[in-house]
């Protein structure tokens, strides 16, 4: 190697590890790794690197490119619906040194991803019959292949010819991006093997949990979330205060402790569930998730409330699920309940407080997210109908020196909601409308300069919502349900 190399890999190694820890800044940096060295000195490293992950790969050896298999987030999850790969392409910056371009490819077999206007009827269809509501793609296995709907005889060939085995996705639902989060988790995992410095890795370090006798050296986690690792702490809380029964919310959740403690991070998740559940969910948490696991979990009373507000909903069940994997493969994933549902007004708010404070003080080194209604975690008091009502945010903000209180920020779309009916006499439960702002269909995190007249620090974003069932209607831990939808294939 050249002499100057050394300079240049303390500097960027100084930009991952952050200090004396030697864990790497939870932040990833905006602009691109660069390689000290040639092209074909680097890349058997990533080679290694892929093979080293469990990314199974292929490569086009001539002009130094290679894409990974399909790999399902959270895999194995009882509501899965997403796979990545990676598409990861060398460059020459000079002759002396390189780069990589990696592009995360995401497919899913829910449509979420389709392009706008997919989904239009733009004239007349062939089909042999049905309105076109009740069409669908067509692929072997959707309803749509039956001779009743969507398509013509005359598209029997290209019916048969779709897509199947790893490439068997809704066509629709494919996108890419460049990925500058992956391209520097690479970055770290190798460098160190060329600079020979065993004193200080940049290394990915993950929060591996107490006991655990091993983490894995890869997780797929999704697309990275915007703007999220730089609020996150140790000792701090960020309080989400969101719409309940969407699709979304608990993916963002999920996601965001998978980001985070597989970069070092120990995160307790704050759930507004009964407490009476707590041994319960605990219970679960750490099991295998078998359908006895299953069983155990759902026989709350909690989950057959007459009035499910999206609290138990199928996509809250499918995140327990997906933080029981992060838990099972000994990552630092811990989850608390927290809601008094027998208490109301500030009695209730009190007893929030009080057991949110409890687990803050009882762990200060870790990371808390908090999710609830968005009433809680107002920092500002009073609300329209009591001037001097204490939201559980604002009693917190004076006892815990880093509290953040987010509004949840949506593209319009549905959401489970229990409303009034029309003569205001009982609770109407159901897939209703969500009136939101499009701000592109990426999760990200917004700080403000200032909080505004709630007491709300920013915003996180959820892209477009969608409705979550209650999870005893789709059958969730009863043995007979139907399974969980997989990627479809041909017969």
């Amino acid at each position: 190697m050249r002499s100057g190399i050394w300079l240049l890999l303390v500097m960027l190694m100084g930009l991952a590890v952050g200090g004396c820890a030697g864990r790497q800044d939870l932040e990833t940096p905006d602009y691109e790794a660069i390689y000290d060295m040639p092209l074909e000195e680097m890349w058997p490293s990533v080679r290694e690197y892929f093979t080293d992950a469990n990314l199974p790969y292929r490569e086009d050896r001539g002009s130094l490119v290679l894409e990974t298999d399909w790999k399902q987030e959270f895999g194995g999850s009882k509501i899965a619906g997403y796979w990545h790969r990676y598409m990861v392409i060398g460059k020459r910056e000079t002759p002396t040194k390189s780069k990589l371009w990696i592009t995360r490819i995401t497919k899913t077999v829910n449509r979420a991803l389709a392009q706008p206007g997919r989904q239009l009827d733009w004239g007349a269809g062939r089909g042999l019959g049905g309105p076109p509501g009740d069409r669908g793609t067509g692929a072997p296995g959707d309803a749509s292949a039956s001779e009743a709907y969507g398509i013509s005889v005359e598209d029997d060939a290209d019916r048969l010819a779709f897509p199947v085995g790893e490439n068997a996705f809704y066509v629709d639902s494919g996108q890419g991006t460049r990925d500058l989060t992956m391209e520097w988790r690479v970055f770290r995992g190798i460098m160190p093997k060329f600079a020979k410095q065993q004193a200080v890795s940049a290394e990915q370090q993950v929060a591996k949990a107490p006991g655990a006798k091993d983490a894995p050296a890869f997780t797929e986690c999704g697309q990275s979330i915007l703007g999220l690792k730089k609020l996150a702490q140790a000792g701090g809380v960020m309080l989400l205060g969101e719409l309940h029964g969407t699709q979304e919310v608990p993916r963002f959740i999920a996601q965001s402790v998978c980001q985070l403690v597989t970069a070092g991070m120990p995160v307790t998740v704050g759930l507004e569930l009964p407490v009476e559940n707590e041994e319960r969910i605990s219970t679960f948490l750490q099991s295998q998730g078998g359908e006895v696991d299953w069983l155990k979990l759902m026989e709350a009373p909690f989950w057959r409330s007459p009035y499910p507000d999206g609290r138990g909903s199928e996509a809250v069940a499918n995140m327990l699920e997906q933080l029981r994997q992060l838990r099972a493969q000994g990552l630092d994933v811990a989850v608390f309940v927290y809601d008094h549902p027998k208490l109301s007004g500030q009695q209730r708010e009190d007893a929030l407080t009080k057991t949110v404070l409890a687990q803050v003080k009882a762990t200060p080194k870790r990371f808390h997210l908090v999710v609830s209604g968005n009433v809680h975690p107002r920092t500002a008091k009073g609300l329209p109908w009591d001037k001097q009502y204490q939201p559980m945010g604002y009693l917190l903000k004076d006892q815990v020196e880093d509290v953040t209180a987010l509004d949840m920020a949506y593209d319009s779309g549905t959401a489970w909601i229990c409303a009034a009916d029309a003569q205001g006499r009982k609770l109407d439960c159901g897939v209703k409308e969500a009136k939101g702002k499009d701000n592109g269909d990426r999760f990200f995190v917004h700080r403000w300069n200032s909080t505004n007249k709630e007491g709300y620090h920013g915003v996180f974003y959820v892209g477009h919502v969608t409705a979550s069932e209650p999870a005893i209607n789709k059958g969730l831990g009863n043995p007979d349900a139907a399974p969980a939808q997989e990627p479809v294939s041909a017969p």
